[in-house]
């Protein structure tokens, strides 16, 4: 697939069945803005629609108009799922996710499908056929979908091009987050097409990187015990992240602490009142 400029509201064609239109909504957590999708030339089916957006919506329905059928959802984070009820109020289309939204205070908590997807489920839309895989991690409710015939992963926020994802405690886990890319090795892909940023060509090479960069910081966070032990979060962030702007550091607090409940699980340190220390 050619690599075209991402810009809101501009309709990138990614192939012949592909179409790709981004929200307005870019920022230090969402790149350039939100994906959303449009898979088809008859009955088409869009794969997350995003903030809740006018601006977007029209943007929307200028790509899909009336022959919208299906609304896929990959979760319920807000800059993913809330432009879903207004899409749906407009096109009559059905929309399906997930069926359950944790409450972690990060949620769209209105969120609710027509159709609950599970892993494994498929949609057949007749000139394609997606199915769902379920994809822990970033959120309990995270599911990417597999356009069958091009071997094509939509990823959401399992994985993001030109940056890593935040796992954020309590409902992101990190040692769920890396299973489910170890997973991603056993599927036959050809691409993956995440919610942020660029297609990605070469699918398994990116996801070994993601799984060594994130062992990396892992190895990182146990050197930091070296320079204080124990520590509090905000004692080990510092040395922990000393590779990134200062600017960053609060949402990479919350990966921290996802990767020291993921050592304190497996026995390796341990937390009393606020403080972590290497057993």
């Amino acid at each position: 697939m050619k690599r075209k400029e991402i810009v809101p509201g501009k309709v990138v064609q990614l192939n012949g069945l592909i179409r790709r239109v981004t929200a307005p909504n870019p920022g230090m957590m969402t790149g350039p803005g939100t994906n959303t999708y449009v898979i088809g030339t008859g009955r088409l089916a869009l794969i997350d629609p995003g903030p809740e957006s006018a601006v977007h919506l029209s943007a929307m329905l200028e790509v899909a108009g009336k022959q919208l059928k299906w609304i896929l959802c990959t979760h319920t984070h807000l800059d993913h799922s809330p432009g879903a009820r207004a899409l749906k109020a407009a096109t009559g289309a059905e929309v399906l996710g997930f069926g359950t939204v944790p409450d972690d205070g990060r949620q769209d908590a209105a969120f609710a499908p027509d159709r609950a997807l599970r892993d494994g489920d498929t949609l057949d839309c007749g000139e394609f056929r997606l199915r769902a895989v379920h994809t822990p991690g970033h959120a309990s409710n995270h599911l990417c979908y597999l356009l069958e015939q091009q071997k094509l992963l939509f990823t959401g926020d399992h994985i993001m091009q030109g940056s890593t994802v935040v796992i954020s405690p309590p409902d992101g886990e990190m040692a769920t987050y890396l299973d489910s890319l170890e997973r991603l090795l056993a599927l036959d892909l050809a691409a993956i097409a995440p919610g942020h940023g660029h297609v990605i060509e070469r699918p398994h090479e990116e996801v070994r990187r993601l799984i060594a960069h994130r062992m990396k910081r892992e190895q990182k966070v146990l050197d930091a015990f070296q320079r204080a032990n124990p520590a509090t979060l905000d004692e080990l962030l510092p040395f922990v992240y000393d590779d990134v702007p200062q600017g960053v550091h609060p949402v990479a607090r919350r990966s921290l602490h996802a990767h020291l409940i993921k050592l304190a699980r497996e026995g390796r340190v341990a937390e009393r009142d606020g403080n972590w220390q290497l057993r």
